[in-house]
């Protein structure tokens, strides 16, 4: 049973619990009712939305009318599943977590817990006395299953099973991480959403501004694209480790998750484009365009901190077993890009010696 005191405001910043679905539905709107003039405020936020998604990579929530920021999600998601482009599909999903992000973290602990229920999270809140602080604070316990779920995707050491305080099969979590793992429920709710089909007719108005958002997206990520455009990668100059790891990747055999990442963020900092990069994992055996799309992108700082991740440094590589027939430029640095940079100036060194003596 949804609890009283979750308003219309809070339907507002989480369109995606019940009372924000039943708030639509008793207004029983019909599709060729949306073209009619006291409606274009509510397309005009879901544009907004949308808008906001493309270029700030994030939705923002508007305050001043309820209603038109309940109803302009639902509209926002038929436009762009309208449009079906699945990185455009990809790029909102995540700026509507990052918006119930921005608002979970500031709820209070009743209101949390109820959001958590709703994805049926097994969750139940804990007093903590924080020495550091001498206070008492609020704090968190999930089934390690759910928090496996959604801490999958995630390479910061922090969320890793190993480095959580676990007991009898509950994860502790602060009142912010709890609020960073509803996002990315938040993200594959939305996601869901967006792949289902339009199997119904638009009228010219709505198609137009659908259409006016596709240009906008293609001419920013075009744009993007041009700017971005990754330099020639060298592979002759790839430190021993990551040369090891590359032909092992070639060779269809197996990484394990730090091989993976170090390979994968080496290969987005030495100019290798996202796009290129999944192409290169996919001839591998248990490969998985989504999990591998999303896993590059977040390492290429297209999600989640929105941090453009580097590979680990060397001596993290030695302590996991990773560091492989270590030169003598090895020696003079600390991490991979390091080398790659060393011996790109080599290189470039003995072909200009090469050609000044032709």
């Amino acid at each position: 049973m949804e609890k009283l005191f979750f308003t219309e405001n809070d339907a507002a910043k989480y369109p995606f619990i019940p009372r924000a679905a039943r708030h639509v539905q008793h207004l029983d709107l019909k599709i060729h009712q949306l073209d009619a003039f006291e409606y274009s405020r509510i397309f005009d936020r879901a544009e907004e939305r949308i808008q906001e998604a493309v270029k700030e990579r994030v939705v923002s929530f508007q305050k001043s009318n309820d209603e038109i920021e309940i109803l302009s999600f639902p509209i926002a998601v038929m436009i762009v599943a309208y449009l079906n482009n699945s990185s455009l599909k990809r790029r909102y999903a995540l700026a509507e977590a990052k918006r119930a992000f921005n608002l979970l973290k500031q709820e209070d602990e009743q209101k949390l817990l109820f959001v958590a229920e709703l994805f049926d999270w097994q969750i139940k809140s804990v007093k903590i006395y924080d020495k550091s602080i001498q206070a008492t604070i609020p704090n968190f316990l999930v089934n390690f299953v759910r928090y496996l779920k959604n801490t999958s995707i995630f390479h910061e050491s922090k969320w890793k099973l190993v480095n959580r305080t676990l007991q009898n099969g509950e994860v502790y979590l602060r009142k912010n991480e709890v609020a960073r793992l509803l996002s990315e429920e938040v993200r594959r709710y939305v996601e869901r959403k967006l792949d289902q089909k339009i199997d119904f007719a638009l009228s010219d108005t709505i198609t137009a501004r659908a259409d006016k958002l596709k240009k906008l997206y293609d001419s920013l990520m075009g744009k993007k694209h041009e700017e971005g455009m990754p330099k020639e990668t060298i592979v002759d100059a790839f430190p021993p480790c990551i040369n090891r790891l590359y032909n092992t990747a070639l060779a269809k055999q197996h990484l394990s998750h730090i091989e993976r990442f170090t390979l994968t963020s080496f290969l987005i900092n030495s100019g290798v484009s996202v796009e290129n990069v999944i192409e290169f994992f996919r001839p591998t055996s248990d490969f998985s365009e989504k999990m591998t799309r999303y896993q590059v992108e977040h390492i290429a700082g297209g999600r989640g901190s929105r941090t453009k991740y580097k590979p680990p440094k060397c001596e993290t590589l030695r302590t996991h077993n990773v560091c492989f027939s270590m030169d003598e430029i090895c020696r003079q640095i600390h991490n991979p890009i390091a080398y790659y940079k060393k011996k790109l100036r080599i290189i470039k060194t003995a072909k200009t010696q090469t050609s000044t003596r032709k």
